[in-house]
């Protein structure tokens, strides 16, 4: 009877013994640490890294992302090209058929960030809050995008490129044309053959 009663004593302690251990470890384990956000499009004439400031545009960065993730990008076009102004693309096919978007997102030009060469904002309409999956690369610094007032709200600034911008002036540097009734189309289609998020390291 006493050897039965130790029997247990001794697997019920063992069993207590390795449950504690693992929520030990399972507490000691660090959270992880999210780095700058780094996101790589894979053009037709070359790659573009771009790092994004979740700090100066919260909303624009997980808006950016989140179509990044689900492939939205993949496949669309570079579709108004301007020289010495900057290059457009995420709302297009090479055959200028439009993707469903989602609903567009909060203006946040007035966070201190210019739009200077190199750097990306949400493209929109006249309505500061109508920016959706569209963006552009300045090619130059473009001080007139930039946020004055509530009067000319300007563009949010979302992030820069960090690599290839040789890309992006070969981009603006295309022939263009006008197509589907659009201005500054590119003649031979700039594709996003992928949009993807990369390490920062």
């Amino acid at each position: 009877m006493k050897s039965r009663i130790l029997l247990i004593l001794t697997v019920w302690l063992s069993f207590f013994l390795v449950s504690g251990c693992d929520e030990q470890q399972t507490e000691k384990q660090p959270q992880e640490e999210k780095g700058p956000g780094m996101v790589k499009l894979e053009t037709s004439i070359g790659e573009i890294v771009i790092e994004l400031n979740e700090k100066a545009a919260p909303v624009s960065v997980k808006n950016f992302l989140q179509y990044v993730e689900e492939g939205f990008y993949n496949g669309l076009i570079f579709h108004r090209v301007i020289k010495n102004f900057m290059i457009q693309g995420g709302g297009f096919t090479a055959d200028m058929q439009r993707k469903q978007i989602r609903p567009p997102i909060v203006n946040e030009a007035n966070n201190g960030l210019k739009n200077d060469r190199g750097t990306i904002a949400m493209a929109r309409t006249n309505d500061p809050d109508s920016a959706t999956s569209q963006f552009f690369i300045n090619h130059v610094n473009n001080d007139s995008l930039n946020y004055v007032n509530e009067r000319k709200p300007g563009y949010t600034v979302f992030g820069k490129v960090v690599k290839g911008m040789e890309i992006v002036d070969a981009i603006a540097a295309v022939k263009t044309t006008t197509r589907h009734g659009m201005r500054n189309v590119p003649v031979e289609p700039v594709i996003i053959k992928s949009a993807s998020t990369v390490s920062g390291d």
